[in-house]
């Protein structure tokens, strides 16, 4: 009998306390990654893997990230022209609804120049579904938006900051 009257009381203390709910927290959106100054690999690799995965929403695919090197790299001088090769590659091929394209890097105007290059041949509305997220300033945001917007995709202009 005393060990069923410290059950029913144990158990009028733990109830009250299961049926509490705790207030949950409010989810904290991370301060964004600060754009890099320079041209350095893993500085534009910390703030890509920051800013690329805020524009994912309802993207099924792992995303296309394009970072474009402002300068000539003396250790390898074709850098620049394989990605240009690549991105032209990709597009021409035919990206699938579901997927994202993010274009960044330090020199702008030298990232837009290869997202128009990319999408020159793309047939009209080849691309509905497929998301296009260009990184950089607002002198080359009409420039890229006329360049990918023929081909059905949903552009994002993100300002590098």
């Amino acid at each position: 009998m005393k060990l069923f009257n410290s059950l029913a009381l144990a158990a009028c203390l733990v109830l009250p306390l299961a049926a509490c709910k705790k207030e949950e927290a409010a989810p904290v959106e991370r301060a964004p990654v600060a754009a890099p100054t320079t041209d350095d690999k893993a500085a534009w690799q910390a703030y890509l893997s920051d800013q690329v995965p805020r524009h994912m929403d309802g993207i099924t695919a792992q995303p296309y990230v394009y970072r474009v090197p402002a300068n000539e790299n003396p250790d390898d001088p074709e850098e620049y022209n394989r990605l240009l090769d690549k991105a032209k590659m990709d597009v021409a091929r035919g990206i699938v609804k579901g997927n994202i394209l993010a274009y960044a890097g330090l020199d702008p105007t030298k990232t837009a120049d290869l997202v128009v290059a990319a999408f020159e041949t793309v047939t009209p509305d080849t691309m509905k579904g497929v998301r296009v997220v260009y990184i950089g300033d607002n002198a080359n945001n009409d420039r890229v938006r006329a360049a990918v917007e023929p081909a059905g995709v949903e552009y994002v202009f993100v300002e590098a900051k």
